[in-house]
């Protein structure tokens, strides 16, 4: 529905996580009995997740965890990974910056030279440990070293910016083709982000495997107040997945949904996949893990950008280790430790048996669900109210 905005302007109403609620059905089921796996393209994942291509979250040893878990862990191959042969100082010096320092001080580590060597290196390095492996590259990087992927064998190349659409337009450099290029290219190729029903059915098109949905939400991202731009997740899941089943009907080819941000707690995944997700990107509750490679703190891509930074770094703690909030035993009540075991729980709890019915599951706005009958909690900053 349409709201005027003013006389010359409308807009719709859009919807994020805290805004709404999943209905529970006439049927509960036992959790024992659900079934959460995720397949894309010639791959199969215990858990419908991927780990986002943040420094902070996604080392080649974390990706390697992460894949031992069930998951799939994105590496960024234009961060420290690959312009330092020993990153570990530069994340040291992340860590113990005072916040008035850290973007400065970040952009000029960032400004190292990609070391084009480091690349297949990187992939060897958690291809060694024989899981399935995935990398990412900005749509301005891709004919620099798109290749390199290749010959290292990576299994899913993510083709990542803050914005990705089908059609850049440029009078000043020549533009990546996207269908071009994923016709002509040997892996399989992930794009994203979007929000917006058009620009999903649009970079389906290209040949695809998935679309990483998400402008913003991020914990470490600043775009929506920079730049002013995005869509809430809930409103962004749901019409990309409008649009997954427009292009089905179109083509017969069923290209998956992956929410990227936004999702701090279990209830927050099994939202997203109750709005139409098939997956869901993780950044923030990774970079917490005892594993993460970035000492408790957390930033997102553009926290760097060397002219418009479009992040900030920050502090995200230890919770545990990977596998605790990947798949438990939680102990806190908070619902950031054990996010699947939650979904699963969740599922079970509004009787859906897997991931393809969950996404069917009945949603309603429900601006009360997080603050009705909580005043204890909030007042004592305890279980939800922290």
């Amino acid at each position: 529905m349409e709201i005027q905005i003013g006389k010359g302007k409308t807009g719709r109403r859009a919807w994020g996580f805290d805004d709404i609620a999943i209905v529970p059905s006439r049927r509960t089921r036992d959790p024992d009995d659900i079934d959460i796996s995720w397949e894309i393209d010639a791959y199969r994942f215990g858990l419908p997740m991927m780990a986002s291509a943040m420094d902070s979250a996604v080392s080649p040893a974390t990706a390697v965890e992460i894949g031992r878990l069930g998951g799939l862990a994105v590496l960024n191959l234009e961060g420290l990974w690959t312009r330092y042969e020993d990153p570990a100082p530069a994340f040291e010096e992340i860590a113990s910056l005072a916040p008035d320092d850290a973007t400065r001080r970040m952009q000029e580590l960032y400004a190292a030279p990609i070391i084009a060597d480091l690349i297949p290196q990187r992939i060897a390095e958690m291809k060694q440990a024989g899981i399935v492996t995935a990398a990412s590259l900005t749509p301005q990087r891709v004919r620099d070293y798109a290749h390199l992927t290749v010959e290292a064998r990576l299994d899913i190349l993510v083709v990542q910016g803050t914005v990705v659409s089908a059609e850049h337009v440029s009078t000043r450099t020549e533009p990546l083709d996207l269908k071009e290029f994923i016709a002509g290219f040997d892996l399989p190729v992930i794009v994203g982000g979007v929000a917006s029903f058009s620009t999903a059915l649009h970079l389906m098109r290209t040949g695809a495997i998935g679309v990483l949905v998400g402008v913003g939400p991020g914990t470490a991202c600043t775009t929506r107040g920079v730049l002013g731009i995005g869509v809430p997740q809930a409103t962004a899941i749901a019409d990309a997945s409008g649009a997954r089943t427009r292009y089905l009907e179109e083509s017969g080819r069923y290209v998956h949904v992956i929410a990227d941000g936004g999702m701090r707690t279990g209830g927050d995944i099994a939202k997203a996949i109750a709005c139409g997700a098939d997956a869901v990107m993780l950044g923030s509750p990774l970079a917490a893990a005892e594993e993460a490679p970035a000492g408790g703190m957390h930033w997102g891509m553009a926290t760097f950008h060397p002219t418009l930074p479009r992040g900030t770094r920050v502090q995200v703690g230890r919770l545990g280790t990977l596998a605790e909030i990947l798949t438990g035993p939680a102990n806190e009540n908070d619902g950031r430790r054990n996010l699947f075991g939650a979904l699963r729980t969740s599922m079970a709890t509004t009787g859906y048996a897997d991931v393809k019915e969950f996404q069917k599951a009945e949603v309603m706005v429900a601006p009360a669900l997080q603050t009705e009958g909580k005043t204890l909690q909030k007042s004592q900053s305890v279980g939800m109210g922290t």
